[in-house]
C-alpha cells in the first residue's frame, strides 16, 4: 500500500521544512510513504528547499495558476506515480502532519473513499471568532446542499483513495474544497470527517484578499458547481418560484376584472404572464441541462474506466518485465 503526501506550494520556502519534517516516516498499514511538492510558480526558494530535503517528486508550474489547479495537478501526478492513497496538506504548516494516520485509517479499513480533517469549529483557538463562525455556518450549508455529514467543508487536510481521485475532476479556478465535496456527493462516494488539530498560523491566507472576497468566491463556486451536477433541481426550483410569483399579479388582475375594473390593471396580467412564461422556459432549460449533465456523467465514467484499464495494463506489463 503506497501513500503519497502532496503539498501544493506558492512561496512556502520558510514553512516547507516544518511541513515535510512533520510527515511521519511510518504508518501502520502503509508500506511506502512518498512526498510530492507541487510548486505553483513560486518566486522564492521553495523548489530548492524541496530538493535539499529530498522529496520524492517535484512538479513545477511556470506561473502561479491557483490552488485548485495545483491540487488537481497533484492528484494526476499521484495517480501516475501509483499512489493507493493520497493525502493533501497545505504548505503553510497549518496542519499537524503527525495526524495523517487519522486520515488514512478509514480508507485502509474500507470505511471511506474520502476523509476530511475537521479543525474543530468553535473550539479551534488558532482562528478568530469570525472565521470560526464562517467555517461552521459555511460547512452547515455545504453539508445540507450535498447531503454529506461534513463538519469542516473547506479544510484542505484530506485523504483520498486512488479510486476516488480518479473520479474527481476539478474545474474551479478558486478552490477545490467545496467542488470536491459536491462531486463526491454526486458520484455517491463515502466521505467522512475526523477531528484534527492545527498549528499556529504562520501567515495570512493567499487564497483570498478579504473575507467579503472569500464569501463571494465561495458562494459563486458552490452555486456554479452545484448547478453543474444538479441542474434539474436548480432550474426547476427557479422555475417554480417564477411561476408562483407570476400567479399573484394574475390573481390580482382577475380579482379586479371580476369586480368590473380589469381595464386599469392590465399591467398585472402582462407581468404575471411574462413571469409564467419565463418560469416554464427556466424549467425547460433545466431538463436540457439535465440531459447535458447526464452526457457528462457518461464521459466521466468512460474516463474512469480508461484509467482503470491503464492501471491493469501497467500492472501486467510490470509483471512481464519481472
Amino acid at each position: 500500500m503506497k501513500l503519497i503526501v502532496q503539498i501544493p506550494c506558492y512561496n512556502e520556502g520558510s514553512n516547507l521544512k516544518s511541513v515535510i519534517r512533520g510527515i511521519p516516516e511510518e504508518i501502520k498499514g502503509i508500506d511506502k510513504i512518498e512526498i510530492l511538492v507541487i510548486d505553483d510558480g513560486s518566486t522564492d526558494d521553495t523548489v530548492a528547499i524541496a530538493q535539499q530535503l529530498g522529496v520524492d517528486y517535484i512538479v513545477e508550474s511556470t506561473r502561479n495558476k491557483g490552488l485548485a489547479y495545483a491540487f488537481h495537478l497533484g492528484l494526476e501526478t499521484c495517480i501516475d506515480k501509483k499512489a493507493d492513497i493520497i493525502v493533501n496538506t497545505d504548505g503553510d504548516n497549518q496542519y499537524n502532519g503527525s495526524e495523517i494516520s487519522k486520515l488514512v485509517e478509514p480508507i485502509l479499513n474500507k470505511r471511506a473513499d474520502i476523509v476530511v480533517g475537521n479543525r474543530g469549529g468553535y473550539n479551534n483557538k488558532h482562528f478568530s471568532f469570525f472565521k470560526r463562525t464562517l467555517q461552521v455556518l459555511g460547512s452547515y450549508i455545504v453539508s445540507k446542499a450535498t447531503g454529506l455529514d461534513i463538519k469542516d467543508s473547506v479544510s484542505g487536510f484530506r485523504a483520498i483513495s486512488r479510486s476516488a481521485a480518479q473520479q474527481i475532476n476539478i474545474v474551479s479556478e478558486f478552490s477545490y474544497t467545496i467542488e470536491m465535496l459536491i462531486q463526491a456527493s454526486a458520484k455517491k462516494l463515502c466521505v467522512i470527517s475526523v477531528p484534527i488539530h492545527t498549528n499556529e498560523k504562520t501567515r495570512e491566507s493567499r487564497l483570498f484578499s478579504s473575507i467579503p472576497h472569500f464569501l463571494r468566491m465561495s458562494i459563486s463556486t458552490l452555486i456554479r458547481i452545484y448547478t453543474m451536477y444538479k441542474p434539474l433541481r436548480v432550474f426547476f426550483i427557479l422555475g417554480v418560484i417564477m411561476v408562483a410569483v407570476g400567479v399573484l399579479p394574475i390573481i390580482r388582475f382577475l380579482y379586479f376584472f371580476m369586480d368590473g375594473g380589469g381595464d386599469g390593471h392590465i399591467q398585472s396580467l402582462l407581468l404575471g404572464s411574462t413571469l409564467l412564461i419565463l418560469g416554464f422556459l427556466t424549467m425547460i432549460v433545466g431538463f436540457v441541462a439535465d440531459l447535458v449533465s447526464f452526457n457528462r456523467k457518461l464521459m466521466e465514467k468512460l474516463l474512469y474506466r480508461i484509467e482503470k484499464l491503464e492501471d491493469r495494463l501497467a500492472d501486467e506489463k510490470s509483471k512481464i518485465s519481472k
